[in-house]
C-alpha cells in the first residue's frame, strides 16, 4: 500500500515507518524538520509539510491509500491543548480534496473524561491529571471523527508507552476508553506500531475507537 505518515519523526512514528517498509509498503513521511528520521529506504519519500493547514498536506496525501497518524502534542498547565484538533482538522480537509478516505491515528487510554474511575489509584490521583489537557484534547478529535462520515476512521488507544521495539506478544483489545480488568502498564511502541499497520489488511475497527494492550 502507499502510506502517508504523520508524526514520522517521533518515537513511535520512527517504528511505524521501518516496519511499514520492512512489510514492503510505500512510504511518505510527511515531516517539520527531515533531519531527524534517520532512515533511508528505496521505498521511502519524505516531505515537509505544515501539519495544521490542509493546503500544505493535500499534494502530499495524493495517490495514497491510507494515511496513519503518531503526531503527539505534549501537556502543558499554561495553556491549553489544542494540536490534536488542529491538526486532524486540516488532515481530515486534506484528505477529502485529496480523495483519500482511510485514516488510522493514536490517542490514549482514558480519553473520555470519567474512563479512569476504575483505574488503580497512582493513576487515577497523579498520572491523569498530570496530562488531563493532551486526553481532553485527545477526546475533542476523537469527537470529531465520529462526525465525519464519509472518512473510515480508526483510533488506537494504547496506555502508556515504552520505546521498544515490536515484540511477539498477543494483542488484547477492547471497544472502548480501556481494556477492562487490566493495570495498563506501557505498551512497546514498536507493538502500537504493529498494531496500527495490522489494520491495513482488515476491516476491524473501522469508524471505531480501540484500546489496547498485550499480553
Amino acid at each position: 500500500m502507499k502510506i502517508a505518515v504523520l508524526g514520522a519523526t517521533g518515537q513511535t512514528g520512527q517504528f511505524l515507518v521501518n516496519q511499514a517498509l520492512q512489510q514492503g509498503h510505500t512510504v511518505t513521511a510527511i515531516v517539520r524538520n527531515p533531519a531527524k528520521l534517520a532512515v533511508h529506504h528505496d521505498n521511502l519519500k519524505v516531505v515537509t509539510a505544515d501539519i495544521f493547514t490542509s493546503e500544505s498536506l493535500t499534494s502530499h496525501f495524493r495517490g495514497h491509500d491510507v494515511i496513519m497518524s503518531c503526531l503527539g502534542f505534549p501537556a502543558t498547565f499554561i495553556s491549553q491543548v489544542t494540536g490534536y484538533t488542529t491538526s486532524m482538522g486540516a488532515v481530515v480537509k486534506a484528505m477529502r480534496e485529496a480523495r483519500v478516505n482511510r485514516i488510522i491515528t493514536m490517542t490514549s487510554w482514558y480519553t473520555e473524561p470519567n474512563s479512569g474511575g476504575q483505574s488503580p489509584f497512582l493513576i487515577r490521583f497523579l498520572l491523569l491529571p498530570m496530562i488531563r489537557s493532551v486526553l481532553t484534547n485527545m477526546y475533542e478529535m476523537e469527537k470529531f471523527l465520529q462526525k465525519t462520515d464519509d472518512i473510515n476512521w480508526t483510533v488506537v488507544r494504547p496506555p502508556g508507552l515504552k520505546n521498544q521495539p515490536a515484540s511477539a506478544q498477543e494483542f488484547l483489545t477492547h471497544e472502548g476508553y480501556f481494556v477492562p480488568n487490566i493495570s495498563g502498564k506501557p505498551v512497546g511502541r514498536g507493538d502500537v506500531a504493529r498494531f496500527m499497520l495490522s489494520l491495513l489488511n482488515s476491516n476491524a475497527w473501522v469508524k471505531q475507537g480501540v484500546a489496547i494492550t498485550t499480553k
